[in-house]
């Protein structure tokens, strides 16, 4: 898809606030700094679009960023490490669970893991979280660039056997920085947009 507008729409902390486009939305969830603004910046073709950092937990709202008037990404805080109060962390987690389980324009989650290391604890929750409410979900393991071709199958196993992964839900190896799997990823997203 040949990308001519990409914007942000809104910041969101609970659902009077989320736009009232009828836009599909693809949600992103992942680790903090596991590499979701770059992948959105990376499959959008935009140099930032989305702010990356370095410290993790800098998103602190749903962000919806429309994508061609056909689509909206929306890029949900990170879970994880971030080095906040866990009076914020049960805010976010609230907020989340509030987006997850009640919009109904959300057609996919790409769910963002690190393809480097194995899956964490959280990240086995968040897919079963997903899964439970039956949201399609393609899962993303970015820094591919930063992994051994000989080691990329053998990683991305790891990822489906530690996540216990649906057979039906593709794995795939992306980079921010060389483009591995944006056409991939693109095939994947356009069955959603339609």
């Amino acid at each position: 898809m040949k990308i001519n507008k990409a914007e942000i729409i809104t910041s969101a902390a609970k659902k009077e606030q989320y736009p009232t486009t009828n836009l599909k939305e693809i949600a992103l969830a992942g680790r903090s700094n596991v590499g979701k603004s770059s992948f959105i910046n990376k499959i959008i073709n935009r140099r930032n679009l989305v702010r990356t950092s370095s410290k993790p937990g800098k998103t602190q709202t749903l962000n919806f960023y429309n994508i061609n008037d056909v689509f909206c990404f929306v890029d949900v805080p990170g879970y994880g490490y971030a080095k906040v109060p866990k009076a914020e962390k049960e805010k976010w987690a609230r907020m989340m669970e509030e987006y997850f389980e009640t919009r109904e324009n959300l057609g996919l989650v790409m769910l963002i893991v690190d393809l480097r290391h194995n899956p964490t604890q959280d990240d086995f929750n968040m897919y079963h979280y997903i899964k439970h409410f039956d949201i399609p979900v393609v899962i993303v393991a970015t820094k591919a660039d930063k992994v051994k071709k000989s080691m990329k199958q053998k990683n991305i196993n790891q990822i489906k056997i530690k996540m216990d992964i649906d057979l039906n839900d593709p794995v795939i190896a992306f980079s921010s920085e060389t483009g591995e799997g944006k056409d991939l990823i693109w095939r994947h997203l356009t069955q959603f947009i339609k």
